[in-house]
């Protein structure tokens, strides 16, 4: 019996994307991460797991909203029991700010380390650990080889990586599976209630492997992410550009 065009089609996309670092949840299982309508981006409209993805920010409080976020991340993969490690120069994290995300401190790893080199080392050894939920490394440059490495171990491990990349001197090929960029967005308390509301970000699908890039405004609010209204950001633009 001939095989049609699109069967073969098919059969090829099943057979590449996990070479190219792109599970199934049967591959490798996950919990939802409650990202919604952006999971139509990804292959197989799931969150990539078991591979790297890179975060780019060029200041300082970009580089904060992205840890945010990531936290978030790490959260659903982590599912209340997990562990995970974060690599970095300097804690800019304060822990017990980790249970707005839904975890707790002392699931969390931290390592300090000086040199980017020693830091690249350390998340490769890292992501070979399968005890692992994930690994967060804070860590300017990523060559595509030093990308390479990364993805060779998650591979191996099926433990998910996140390389968060503040005001990189470069910005080159790389095998991560999704480069993204997230910045803030001003929180909102409904009813003009005093205090600070949910955390909120600008979120940016640069690129996805084999996928749909995008952007959308989410916050993080009960314990999940949310999508919020366009009509909140256009204000918010428009009230940059007058002031």
């Amino acid at each position: 019996m001939l095989t049609s065009k699109a069967e073969i089609i098919a059969r090829l996309k099943r057979d590449i994307l996990p070479l190219q670092g792109c599970k199934t949840s049967m591959q490798n299982a996950i919990t939802d991460t409650g990202l919604g309508i952006i999971n139509h981006s990804f292959p197989h409209k799931v969150f990539p797991v078991g591979a790297v993805h890179e975060f780019i920010t060029e200041c300082m409080e970009d580089a904060a909203a992205t840890c945010g976020f990531v936290s978030g991340l790490v959260a659903s993969l982590m599912n209340k029991n997990g562990a995970a490690i974060w690599i970095c120069s300097s804690r800019n994290i304060f822990p017990p700010a980790l249970h707005a995300f839904g975890i707790a401190p002392d699931r969390i790893i931290f390592i300090e380390l000086n040199k980017e080199t020693d830091m690249l080392w350390v998340m490769e050894e890292a992501l070979k650990c399968t005890g692992l939920s994930a690994v967060i490394g804070e860590i300017p440059a990523l060559s595509f080889t030093a990308s390479r490495r990364l993805q060779l171990a998650v591979e191996q491990s099926g433990v998910t990586g996140f390389v968060l990349r503040n005001n990189p001197k470069a910005i080159q090929t790389t095998t991560c599976v999704a480069r993204w960029k997230i910045s803030s967005l001003p929180s909102e308390l409904p009813g003009s209630m005093p205090g600070v509301g949910f955390p909120r970000w600008n979120v940016e699908l640069v690129k996805i492997r084999n996928g749909i890039p995008g952007k959308w405004q989410i916050e993080f609010a009960a314990g999940r992410f949310r999508h919020i209204s366009k009509n909140a950001v256009i204000a918010f633009e428009q009230q940059k550009k007058a002031g």
